[in-house]
């Protein structure tokens, strides 16, 4: 069943490469039909999954013998939800391509391709399976960028690559150290958390750590190694800015949940504070520099580095000293944030494609009077912003109210200190999403704004999915989170251990 999910994309891909000259909108709908059957499994899986913190619909296949490395699926209630967000992400970007990009099959080609690759990552158990994965979707979006983008495209898909890249290189030695450090070698995630790797070697472990780290950061992307993030959403189409944010940069810190954190428990605690201060110098840092936009893709973009930040200062608070109640519930609060940030931000993607199919632009200072203009479009934005900031009643306040509560929340007064210094974050964003919803919705007509019309039938079916479910997770998260919170005790007490 799991691989079905995770290659039925595939298997469309291949099928619309078979077939010779399908027309558009014969590409369209297969892909379409692909990605929604997928959701139907993945939903299934929820459903069949049930509340418990073990590992569900395990598979298991001799791959490389010779290094004990496996074709090893399963999921739990960490990979679940990301399975979920893929499939929904992925169905809602083939909805919004009903447009028919130039080249659609290529286009969907590819889209597909990474739908399995990415499900793939989320549900792989093998440190070489994840690893494969991990590199085969920095080459599905470069080539995403480079074919499909505008602006600089080309040298914006090269950064995204080499940055990415260089990532995935520091991450494989990272493997390779954890493998060697185990007894007996194997890259078995379930063995290796089982029984952690050099655990009587703490300065190899944070050599390991640190390569591991590095990987995974540059993925997230974490502050300072971010600088490829704004190029790439700026100049991708609008679908690959939003599976980029939505889903990519989901890899890299589910990567410090389930591979840093309970492999390398001992190195994680010694060097928690290291973590916290990286994801607090995100939080603020893309705060500010958001701010600072006026281009609404750049704005979007450095916003991700604020969000995922609050995900890292969670993640580092979960190792460091305090009360088992309060570290479990910011590794919650960051699992939440990650589903939540790919709703919110996929949405905000996709309607800044709104205004660059019409307009050719996202200058913010171009635009104004929007809500006259187009009030349906103006209204999904609204909501994206506030969803973005946090307001209660929305997915994002129940993401950054469990991470604070649970930073604040872990005892002593670093932590506090930490949680204080991260609250103006929320503050920030809330200013530049009001500013935003100021120049861009109200106000007086802009150069641009006479060429904008409201959002087609296939936009509105493309972002209103995401804002809806926002707003379920906002209103009635119970179903969410009974499926995080076991896997979250699960990791806090392996790290603790």
């Amino acid at each position: 069943m799991l691989s079905l999910v995770i290659f039925l994309p595939l298997a469309a891909a291949l099928g619309l490469c078979a077939v010779p000259a399908p027309g558009a909108r014969t590409v369209v709908w297969t892909w379409i039909v692909a990605c929604a059957a997928d959701l139907a499994l993945v939903i299934a899986l929820w459903i069949g999954h049930g509340n418990g913190g073990g590992i569900s619909y395990e598979e298991k296949v001799r791959w490389i013998p010779s290094v004990r490395a496996a074709y090893h699926i399963g999921v739990d209630g960490l990979s679940l939800p990301l399975l979920a967000l893929t499939a929904l992400l992925f169905l809602v970007c083939a909805i919004y391509s009903l447009r028919r990009p130039p080249q659609v099959r290529a286009f969907a080609v590819l889209f597909l391709f990474l739908q399995t690759v990415s499900s793939g990552l989320f549900a792989a158990l093998d440190l070489l399976l994840f690893f494969v994965f991990f590199d085969l979707s920095i080459v599905g979006m470069y080539f995403v960028i480079a074919g499909w983008g505008h602006g600089d495209r080309t040298r914006s898909a090269l950064k995204f690559f080499l940055y990415t890249f260089l990532g995935s290189l520091a991450l494989l030695l990272g493997f390779i150290g954890l493998y060697l450090g185990a007894e007996p070698h194997t890259f078995d995630m379930v063995e290796l958390t089982r029984t952690p790797a050099l655990a009587g070697s703490p300065g190899l472990a944070g050599l390991v750590l640190l390569a591991i780290g590095l990987g995974l950061a540059i993925k997230t992307p974490a502050v300072p190694f971010h600088t490829w993030l704004p190029p790439a959403h700026t100049d991708a189409p609008a679908a690959g800015s939003a599976i980029l944010a939505g889903i990519l940069l989901k890899m890299g810190t589910y990567g410090l949940i389930r591979i840093a954190m309970p492999m390398l428990p001992d190195a994680w605690r010694r060097y928690a504070w290291a973590i916290i201060i990286l994801g607090l110098v995100s939080v603020l840092y893309g705060a500010l520099v958001a701010f600072a936009q006026e281009d609404l893709k750049r704005l979007i973009a450095y916003t991700s580095v604020n969000h995922m930040g609050y995900i890292v200062l969670a993640l580092g608070a979960a190792g460091a000293a305090g009360e088992q109640a309060a570290r479990r519930l910011a590794v919650t609060g960051a699992v939440t944030q990650m589903v939540s940030h790919g709703l919110i931000t996929g949405a905000l993607f996709l309607l800044s494609g709104v205004l660059y199919d019409r307009a050719h632009g996202y200058d913010m200072g171009r635009f104004g009077g929007l809500a006259r203009a187009a009030p349906v479009f103006s209204g999904l934005v609204a909501l994206g912003a506030f969803a973005s900031l946090g307001l209660p009643g929305l997915s994002g306040f129940i993401a950054e109210f469990q991470i604070f509560t649970g930073v604040i929340g872990g005892g002593g007064p670093g932590l506090v200190v930490a949680g204080a210094l991260a609250i103006p974050g929320i503050l920030i964003t809330a200013a530049l999403f009001l500013r935003l919803l100021h120049r861009a919705v109200l106000g007086p007509p802009g150069e641009l704004t006479s060429q904008v019309t409201d959002v087609r039938r296939s936009e509105l079916a493309a972002v209103a999915p995401l804002l809806a479910l926002s707003a379920a997770i906002g209103v009635a998260p119970r179903f969410l989170l009974d499926v995080i919170e076991p896997v979250s005790s699960a990791v806090v007490a392996l790290v603790a251990r």
